[in-house]
């Protein structure tokens, strides 16, 4: 048998649609209407708004430890932007400005990062799961929820996210190749912030792109500008269009940096320099739309006033909400179960005995959380 190349049937593109001028590719370009793009832009500015805001609480000793996505914006918002609100959004944790364009209010979010069980459970509504902090799980999640959705036959499509580091899990690999086998209509979006923690890109593959992976599945992948919000507004588009068309997965690798720290824990100046994220500043996603739409006349100084007001106003209503916010020790019972088993029932009510003064009698059966206790 000779020796010959061998034809793959799947593609392997590269994307981006604004340069860092904000100098647009027509031929590329969605169309969009300036309402449209208005709201694209308050979406990156109240995520980049409500990240500070956060950190500044956990240095007061407000909320735990906290994993901003300052300078990842776009890479979430502009996936996000082009699911239904049937589809299913599926977070690990660096998704904040996805998670509130699909609706989760900004208290609930802080809950999350202050330790209340309240912050996990999803909106009135909403096929969204919680924030994962596990590395990689989601992405199992992920395709068991797009196998069900195929199998079913509804024609929703699943939305995952994972990090540059986490792809070297086998929680990805095997959630991977079940998509690829089963044609799962599932986009799987790698956050490429060039830092697995410490662990720089070039530590983790040896592969020149993340997007290649997607051959060994046998589906198709696109590495896109994840700082350009239109970029991944395109690729994002086109692959759920093809997994609705029942043509199988999309594995969308989003070039970008993380330009703060990993979490509030970390302190990356004891692993890059300086002069490594001075480049990136300069491709900030939102400055970069913003010159966009500015060219466009769709923004102007006085709309971007306008925008950090609103943000503003709406954060520090969220905080006074947040802080408002009255645990209840009994949660640690709750939110485990659709239907809460006997022996945590039991638990619970003893807990609640325990807890109250011995001279208050029994408390009355209640409800809370669709659990009769």
């Amino acid at each position: 048998m000779p020796r010959g190349k061998i034809e793959l049937p799947h593609r392997l593109e590269e994307i981006a649609v604004l340069d860092p001028n904000g100098i647009v590719d027509e031929a590329l370009e969605p169309q969009l209407s300036p309402q449209e793009l208005r709201k694209l832009y308050h979406g990156l500015v109240r995520s980049r708004r409500f990240d500070e805001r956060l950190i500044r609480l956990q240095r007061q000793g407000r909320i735990g430890t906290y994993g901003p996505s300052f300078g990842q914006e776009a890479a979430s918002l502009g996936p996000a932007s082009q699911i239904t609100p049937d589809d299913w959004f599926i977070p690990s944790f660096r998704e904040t400005a996805g998670m509130l364009w699909r609706g989760w209010e900004m208290h609930r979010i802080m809950l999350w990062w202050a330790g209340h069980e309240f912050g996990a459970t999803v909106p009135q509504g909403l096929n969204d799961t919680p924030i994962a902090v596990p590395v990689g799980t989601q992405v199992q999640q992920a395709a068991g929820v797009a196998f069900a959705s195929r199998y079913r036959g509804d024609g929703t499509v699943v939305l995952t996210f994972i990090g540059d580091g986490a792809t070297a899990e086998g929680d990805f690999h095997e959630a991977m190749n079940f998509a690829g086998v089963f044609r799962l209509p599932l986009i799987c979006i790698i956050q490429n912030n060039q830092w697995a923690i410490s662990l720089p890109r070039c530590k983790t593959s040896a592969a020149p792109t993340l997007a290649q992976r997607a051959i060994a599945y046998g589906i198709d992948g696109i590495q896109a500008d994840g700082n350009d919000i239109l970029a991944m507004i395109v690729a994002t588009r086109e692959a759920a269009q093809k997994a609705r068309a029942g043509e199988g997965p999309t594995l969308i690798e989003a070039v970008t940096y993380r330009m703060g720290v990993h979490t509030t824990a970390d302190d990356p100046k004891k692993y890059r320099s300086e002069e490594e994220v001075e480049p990136w500043k300069q491709r900030d996603p939102i400055l970069r739309f913003s010159k966009y739409l500015e060219k466009k006349g769709v923004l102007d100084e006085k709309g971007r006033e306008e925008v950090e007001q609103q943000v503003v106003e709406e954060i520090r209503v969220a905080v006074e909400k947040a802080e408002q916010y009255k645990p209840d020790p009994l949660d640690m019972f709750r939110y485990h179960f659709a239907e809460m088993p006997p022996h945590l029932v039991e638990q619970m009510r003893e807990a609640e005995r325990a807890m109250m003064p011995p001279e208050n009698e029994a408390p009355e059966a209640r409800t809370r959380q669709g659990v009769a206790v």
